[in-house]
């Protein structure tokens, strides 16, 4: 079997370990979800819980997180939902018309699915008597399109989170923001920090490990089409340039908590290889072939079959430890999905600039 994991390869999802809930509706807290600890050098692979990060880690290591927080950007028609991603640059707004989301039969089959319909130019009619002109496709999933008020808060009063098949029912808005979300933006959870609590990063701060922001506005996710990344807006502010830069020196570790922070932080890594200030938008796409320059390891929850976020994954542990991680997170019932279970990912030596390894428990 090919271990090249990419958009052309994959392996079979079991729809029993689809996350249909957050963790608090299977009695759990946020931070009680399984986590899956991967060595890229020696081939380890340890089954601990979210809780056990602050042990897992050093005084001295980094953890960059996404500030970004969801927005309630699904509107539902009749007959369609529109799902509102991405601001552009001139005001318009790139959305994507969806059918409905059912509940996904337990054969796998994905109901539902990007609506095929639509013209430049047609008119459709939102609740409230708001109305989104479509200008032109951007791709051929998303279309530009224009409403005719101010969209984040027509959104606070008619949105609702995006929700896909494999969740059976709505969940509050709380339920898909993080800990560290201040920056309203993401049309979609930065979900690796959801297992976040105050009191995990009070542990962690406690035990001398840093937590530093960067944002990255997330949106519209391809979950039948495997795409590749659009452009998303980003910001790698100076303080925490230097601040990777600092950890970097004196020998710690930069771990990314999530495939957005290190989207993100690669697109500021500068041609002498050090990490920047940087703003604007990024369609980085980390791969094997790109290498990762920034990070030393990632928290990330589990991708779906050929989505090219496990192209990163590969990129950061190798083709065979990522092979050998699925296998066992699937073997031992991992759940996947924004309210699934966790995988902290450690890059082999090559990565790690010859810094610490990951600690055992204290």
């Amino acid at each position: 079997m090919s271990t090249r994991w990419g958009p052309a390869a994959g392996f079979t999802l079991p729809p029993a370990l689809e996350a249909h809930e957050p963790p608090e509706a299977r009695g759990l807290a946020r931070d009680g979800v399984r986590l899956l600890v991967s060595r890229g050098d020696s081939g380890e692979i340890a089954h601990r819980r979210f809780t056990d990060l602050p042990d897992l880690l050093r005084p001295g290591d980094l953890l960059v997180v996404n500030d970004s927080a969801t927005l309630p950007a699904a509107v539902r028609l009749d007959r369609l939902t529109v799902h509102f991603s991405t601001e552009r640059e001139d005001g318009a707004w790139l959305v994507e018309l969806r059918l409905p989301a059912e509940p996904r039969p337990r054969d796998g089959t994905h109901p539902g699915g990007t609506y095929p319909g639509g013209a430049p130019g047609e008119w459709l009619p939102l609740p409230g008597g708001a109305t989104l002109r479509l200008l032109e496709r951007e791709t051929p999933r998303l279309w530009r399109a224009a409403l005719d008020r101010e969209v984040p808060a027509y959104l606070r009063r008619y949105g609702v989170p995006i929700r896909y098949s494999y969740v059976e029912e709505d969940w509050p808005l709380s339920a898909y923001q993080t800990v560290f979300g201040t920056r309203p933006g993401s049309a979609e959870m930065p979900s690796a920090g959801r297992p976040f609590t105050t009191g995990l990063v009070t542990r962690l701060v406690t035990r001398g490990i840093g937590v530093v922001p960067i944002t990255l506005h997330t949106g519209v996710a391809s979950p039948e089409g495997d795409e590749p990344p659009y452009p998303e807006w980003f910001e790698v502010p100076r303080t925490t340039a230097r601040q990777v830069e600092f950890t970097r020196e004196c020998g710690g570790r930069v771990i990314a908590v999530g495939t957005t922070v290190v989207r993100a932080l690669e697109t500021a890594v500068r041609p002498d290889g050090r990490v920047g200030a940087a703003r604007g938008w990024t369609c980085r796409l980390v791969t094997p072939a790109t290498g990762v320059r920034a990070v030393n390891g990632l928290i990330t929850g589990l991708h779906e079959p050929r989505s090219s976020h496990l192209l990163m994954l590969s990129a950061i542990i190798g083709d065979e430890a990522l092979f050998r991680s699925y296998a066992e997170a699937l073997q031992e019932g991992y759940l996947w999905h924004e309210f699934g279970d966790v995988h902290l990912i450690d890059g082999p030596p090559s990565q790690s600039q010859g810094v610490s390894k990951w600690a055992g428990p204290s």
